[in-house]
């Protein structure tokens, strides 16, 4: 039995580390494509390296261009791909231009395509995310969901069949991370934490073309973080660096700037962190996993169990005040354990597509 995946961006890459080791474990082989979303090493070779999975079969290197010269660039590559390895189906993961790239070039070849991350909507269409997730979804014939708030939506949309609950694989990779760092003496995170001078600090990140090409947006996010002086580290995505030198804004020095991280520094320093400030999916959630308080940077979440007991709170920059939001500790509700998951998401993944396409392979 074979299976395609294809990944792109750095949440993919965490995502695909468990699956494809239960995989592994079950006998499934995997051709894995890299199509270049994320291209630079440090959002991109380091998760490989760190999270042991093996090197990409195929790398595309189609990124750095607008939606539709990434997505088209995409497309045509995996296409051929798709058509010499003829694989008994195609696996993608979340809401990027690679998700949809690939459940298209799947699809037109009648390649059945497993979605994992299936259902969440943010309800937000000019997200090229949304857009790229409601596609995908319905374009799939195994649709894997981290819960029943994702099952009730894809119902909702018509999409019944072939729909279940997995868990989040997410949960499976930080608890991996979370015990290499309790392995080791000292993390080479501590260096940046230094830089703090023994203040508490908040993890930030922002890289969401909501925030980052929105010239007014950014710059009252670029004011409040300024004006809170709350200290913070903040590791700078590409279109953020980018962003932030075309509307020439600059952060104070209580910020700290560092180049991408690799996921063991990013869990390290949320290990390290007070709180969490970021416009992520990926790390909304694992800041609730940490049990640290979220500010997420946006009008609307997929994660809305993140919401409840004010552990994640959405700021709308346009119409607050986020200086003042930062400077009052939030008062926190009950913590949900297993939110997503348990742990085992990935075997239950692998599960479900060993049951689905083994007769088909042959097995």
């Amino acid at each position: 039995m074979k299976i395609i995946t294809i990944v792109g961006a750095r949440p993919q890459f965490i995502k695909a580390a468990p699956v494809s080791k239960a995989f592994i474990a079950r006998g499934i082989e995997e051709v894995l494509i890299h199509t270049g979303q994320h291209f630079d090493s440090g959002m991109s070779d380091v998760f490989f390296e760190e999270l042991g999975m093996a090197t990409p079969s195929y790398k595309l290197g189609v990124g750095g261009k607008s939606h539709g010269a990434m997505t088209g660039g995409m497309l045509k590559e995996i296409e051929c791909i798709l058509l010499d390895e003829t694989p008994d189906a195609v696996l993608i993961y979340g809401d990027t231009n690679s998700t949809l790239a690939g459940a298209l070039a799947a699809s037109k070849l009648l390649i059945p395509v497993v979605h994992i991350e299936a259902g969440l909507r943010s309800f937000n269409k000019r997200m090229p995310e949304e857009q790229n997730r409601i596609c995908a979804d319905h374009l799939s014939s195994l649709l894997l969901c981290t819960g029943q708030t994702a099952v009730d939506q894809l119902k909702k949309e018509g999409i019944v069949d072939g729909v279940q609950v997995v868990g989040d694989v997410m949960v499976d990779a930080q608890k991996y991370v979370v015990d290499l760092l309790a392995a080791r003496e000292r993390g080479a995170h501590m260096e940046i934490v230094e830089k703090t001078k023994g203040e508490a600090f908040a993890l930030m990140t922002m890289h969401r073309q909501e925030n980052t090409d929105n010239g007014s947006r950014l710059h009252k996010i670029v004011d409040g973080i300024n004006a809170s002086g709350v200290s913070i580290i903040l590791p700078l995505h590409p279109r953020t660096r980018q962003a932030l030198e075309r509307e020439k804004l600059s952060f104070g020095s209580h910020v700290v700037l560092t180049e991408p991280l690799g996921y063991l520094a990013m869990t390290g320093l949320l290990q390290e962190s007070s709180q969490v400030i970021t416009d992520s999916g990926g790390l909304q959630k694992e800041a609730y996993w940490m049990r640290k308080p979220c500010y997420t940077l946006r009008d609307e979440t997929e994660w809305v169990e993140t919401l409840e007991g004010n552990w994640n709170r959405l700021v709308n920059v346009e119409e607050s005040n986020l200086a003042e939001i930062l400077g009052v500790s939030p008062i926190l509700g009950d913590y949900q354990e297993n939110l997503y998951g348990d742990g085992e998401a990935s075997e239950r993944c692998a599960q479900s597509i060993y049951s689905m396409f083994a007769d088909e392979a042959g097995l």
